[in-house]
């Protein structure tokens, strides 16, 4: 009996350590699996030794001369300042080092600004208009070093695009693609010249499309992760089968440097002021004749919308294309058969429908969706479209406090400096509501709850008809800018 037992313990015992072997054979297949899959991850990872071999030769640098006047200009970024402000300032960025002005004023002043990319054998080049803003002179450096005098075919400042010309034939060329066909995701190279290192090559991928910038509102702009800094200004973006996509243009940045976030302008819409700038000159844009704004969640349920989407009508421009038809208050759904999901993309859609075109525009206005038909007109110049300053309003005449902030009606050479025929100027902010929805000393209050601002009385009487714990839209003007905020109402601050 007790061998019996001894025979069925090593038996079992025996069994165990076999099973234990077999497990760890398994386990050392599937860590080598595994490992051969990791490696082939590896393997299919994009080259872009061909890519940069083939189109490299068609990438310039780019440099530019001025005169005694010029001040060097700080590199291109937006970030915040050294005291820890929260909004971010948008510059920029050009490569020259050092600073100041030149030692003699007589003296021309050279400094390496960016890149650029041939696009015609006979040498079309395309670059950055900050590159070569305000140049006396441009000077292109080619792959083979020589260093050619560059004429300036047109420059758009809106698009931040700059069309160049030198007399030479039989040059290197590149190919564009599509921008649109280019996905969230996918690889992008840049060639350029930072820091005016010429023909640096750097990889990541797209992190975002239609990106909108502050003071950039007809570039929907590309987002990537390349790396990009000062001198890569104007060098092409390219996809994995070497097309041009985009332009680099603009870096985020808190130091000066790359930090992960750069901004391509669309080779689509670079082609389309390409076109014009070599036919005219100038490049033509349409106008709707409009101020606009984005909408928040408390504004969305100011104005009875499910969601916040749409761009929100602020002010119509006198004799442009939308008086008459538009409203302050409409918001726009739609445009030319396209949804229109924020404030940022109405101007690039209207930007590129060509001049004079009947489109229909979808708005909702006063709860109701209405479908309207308006002729665009061509967007002015800058200087055209100046704003008006709040600094004309003059002698207020009396002071009141209401929904936490002080008032006073507008004399007539207030209404009249602003082009305005009523409304309540704010003196100052005590408190809420007014505090809350970012009331600023110096607004005029234009209109409330879509009822507008005849004054104070007027002003008081509206006030008083509201209702407690909702959000109502109060149309204000701030150096020279209409703009709404949503005001939230407490019974006990009327």
């Amino acid at each position: 009996m007790l061998f019996r037992r001894r025979i069925y313990s090593l038996f079992i015992t025996s069994f165990l350590f076999s099973f234990l072997l077999l497990l760890g054979g398994l386990q050392v297949q599937a860590d080598s699996l595994k490992a051969s899959s990791v490696g082939s991850d590896l393997v299919r990872l994009p080259d872009f030794t061909k890519l940069v071999e083939a189109h490299s030769k068609a990438v310039v640098n780019i440099s530019t001369t001025h005169d005694g006047k010029f001040a060097r200009k700080s590199p291109h970024n937006f970030g915040g300042g050294d005291k820890g402000e929260m909004l971010d300032e948008l510059r920029r960025f050009y490569d020259g080092q050092g600073g100041g002005l030149p030692k003699n004023p007589s003296e021309k002043d050279t400094s390496s600004l960016g890149s650029g990319f041939i696009i015609s054998k006979d040498g079309y080049i395309v670059t950055n208009h900050h590159v070569i803003a305000d140049a006396d002179e441009i000077i292109v450096k080619l792959n083979d070093r020589r260093e050619l005098i560059a004429k300036l075919i047109g420059s758009d400042k809106r698009s931040d695009v700059a069309l160049l010309k030198v007399e030479a034939s039989n040059l290197p060329i590149l190919e564009t693609g599509s921008s649109a066909a280019l996905k969230v995701g996918e690889w992008v190279v840049a060639i350029g010249s930072p820091f005016g290192f010429d023909h640096s090559v750097t990889a990541g991928i797209v992190s975002a499309k239609g990106r909108s910038l502050p003071s950039e509102n007809y570039v929907p702009f590309i987002q990537t992760d390349v790396a990009i800094n000062p001198g890569n200004s104007g060098g092409p973006l390219f996809n994995v089968r070497g097309e041009v996509v985009g332009i680099n243009s603009q870096i985020y940045s808190r130091s000066g440097g790359f930090m992960g976030v750069s901004f391509a302008i669309p080779v689509d819409v670079a082609k389309r002021v390409v076109e014009q700038l070599k036919s005219k000159g100038r490049v033509s844009r349409g106008w709707l004749g409009v101020y606009i704004q984005d909408i928040n969640t408390d504004l969305a349920e100011s104005f009875n919308l499910d969601s916040p989407i749409g761009a929100l009508i602020v002010d119509v421009i006198k004799e442009g294309p939308a008086e008459g038809v538009l409203q302050q208050g409409d918001i726009v759904l739609a445009f030319d058969g396209k949804m229109v999901d924020d404030a940022s993309a109405l101007p690039v859609l209207v930007g590129s429908t060509p001049i004079g075109k009947s489109v229909d525009i979808k708005v909702k206005r006063a709860g109701a969706i209405l479908s309207l038909s308006l002729k665009l007109a061509e967007l002015p110049s800058t200087d055209e479209l100046n704003k008006k300053t709040i600094s004309k309003i003059v002698k207020p005449k009396k002071q009141e406090q209401i929904l936490g902030m002080e008032v006073t009606d507008l004399n007539d050479a207030a209404k009249e400096a602003l082009e305005i025929d009523g409304g309540v100027l704010v003196k100052r902010v005590r408190g809420n509501p007014a505090y809350k929805a970012g009331v600023e000393p110096g607004d005029v209050l234009k209109s409330l709850n879509n009822k507008k601002i005849i004054n104070y009385k007027q002003f008081l009487e509206i006030s008083l008809s509201l209702q407690a714990s909702k959000n109502y839209p109060l149309l204000i003007l701030r150096n020279g800018a209409s703009k709404y905020l949503a005001l939230k109402i407490n019974p006990v601050q009327k």
